[in-house]
Formats: C-alpha cells, sequence, structure tokens
C-alpha cells in the first residue's frame, strides 16, 4: 500500500481514516458535489489538521488527496499551489479544532433534509428516537452568509459551546467527535432525525410528542457506559461496505 516516505505512520493512518470517511458520506448520499468538508486533527503538538484538496468528489478521495493546515489555513509540507482548500471549510472547521481539543473531527453537510430542517424556526424537533439522541445536546448558528469571515469563528464556537452537533441556521448540519467513528454516528443519526422530521411533517397530521421526562431518559441513555462500544462497532461495520475499495482510497 502507497505511503510516501516524507508522511509518517500517524499521519498516514489519519489520512486513511479520513478518506475512508469521505467515502463513507458519499456511500450515504450526504455530499453536495465538491463542497461541505471534513476534517481530522493530526495527532502532535502542532494543532495540524487534514481537509480534502478542494475539487476532488467524495467518493473518489484518497489519502494523498488530503492537504495538511494549520490553525491559519497555511498548507503544510505541500504545494501551496496545487493544494487549494475551500476557504469557508476552513473557517469553520478551524474555529472548532481551536476551542474545542476534544473533537478531532468535524463534519459539515448540505443535505436536503439538513437544510429543510434548518430553515425551520423550530429546529429538530423531538418526535422520534434519532432526534432524542440531541435532546437538549444540540447547537444553533445564526446564518452570516457563506462563512469567509475569520470573525465569525468566535460567534460559532460560542454558538457550539459544549455540544457535538450543531444546525447552521439556513445552511445545513455540523456534527463532529473523539475520531472518525464518533463524527460518522453522529452526523448519521443527526442526518436521519431529519430526514424523518421532513417526512413527517409533510404527512400534515398532528405529531405525537414523547413527554418532558421520556426525552431527558432517551438522550441519557444514548450515553450510557456501552455507548462508545457501539460507535466503534459502527464503524468496523461501515468500512465493509467500501472494504474492497481500500487500496484505493488509502493511496
Amino acid at each position: 500500500m502507497f505511503k510516501p516516505d516524507t508522511i509518517d505512520a500517524v499521519e498516514w493512518q489519519a489520512r486513511c481514516d479520513l478518506a475512508a470517511l469521505y467515502r463513507l458520506v458519499a456511500h450515504f448520499r450526504m455530499t453536495d458535489l465538491i463542497d461541505t468538508h471534513i476534517t481530522l486533527r493530526i495527532p502532535g503538538p502542532e494543532h495540524h489538521f487534514l481537509i480534502n484538496r478542494y475539487g476532488v468528489i467524495f467518493d473518489r478521495m484518497k489519502a494523498s488527496d488530503l492537504v495538511r493546515i494549520d490553525q491559519h489555513g497555511n498548507v503544510i509540507n505541500g504545494d501551496a499551489a496545487h493544494s487549494r482548500v475551500n476557504a469557508a471549510g476552513f473557517i469553520i472547521h478551524s474555529a472548532i479544532h481551536m476551542a474545542r481539543p476534544d473533537l478531532d473531527c468535524v463534519i459539515h453537510t448540505h443535505t436536503a433534509a439538513g437544510m429543510a430542517v434548518a430553515a425551520q424556526e423550530h429546529g429538530l424537533l423531538p418526535i422520534t428516537q434519532h432526534a432524542l439522541k440531541y435532546y437538549a445536546k444540540l447547537a444553533y448558528h445564526t446564518y452570516e452568509g457563506i462563512a469567509l469571515s475569520l470573525d465569525e469563528r468566535k460567534r460559532l464556537v460560542a454558538d457550539l459551546g459544549t455540544h457535538n452537533a450543531m444546525i447552521l441556521r439556513n445552511h445545513g448540519l455540523l456534527a463532529a467527535g473523539s475520531g472518525v467513528a464518533q463524527a460518522f454516528h453522529e452526523i448519521h443519526f443527526l442526518e436521519r432525525a431529519c430526514q424523518a422530521q421532513v417526512q413527517a411533517l409533510s404527512g400534515n397530521s398532528k405529531l405525537v410528542y414523547p413527554s418532558e421526562e421520556v426525552c431527558r431518559l432517551t438522550a441519557q441513555q444514548f450515553n450510557r457506559d456501552e455507548s462508545p462500544e457501539i460507535v466503534q462497532l459502527t464503524w468496523k461495520a461501515v468500512l465493509t461496505l467500501i472494504e474492497d475499495q481500500r487500496e484505493s482510497y488509502c493511496s
């Protein structure tokens, strides 16, 4: 399996993991052409992270397509002329990586369901088990236009607070985790909750809401002792969906 001599084993593993995540996001149809972005912090004291080279479609992403940048957006150990990154992606992700050292992986999407719920004044409704995973644990950020201003980073971070998931109003979804497995788990449940909400509202029937007590209980159940193990089991399971692509994405 290809690994450049200039990249150490730790970074190369991070690149393979992130490339796999890009392909899985594509597999589950959470892409928007070459837009949206996923980042992964590289272990080490430099606080560098990996982001996609702008212009590569997600289901073709390779470890070598990922660009190492610092928190100021500078390309590290690469030819900047051939390592273009999404400017809005840098703004959003650098803000979170700088403020939340516990969140190594950040996913941002523009799915139809995610954008639809982001445009609804009431936000995500507690009407499904998937949605209750985020009960009292979901942040919201007011739309300010395309995220190109460094000044927006402080408001993004303030709005996210201690949560791992956020709805970007009139824009899309954001989910993060301690690694690729947890981040994937977060975005999958949030996306499915949004899909269910859009379909439920389209039925034009009165919705059933669980009690406050049940809502809080369910949110706690998603964070029980075995939850980290379930997250890892899920990640291993979804990797089998693209196991025939491993030689490709890890190149």
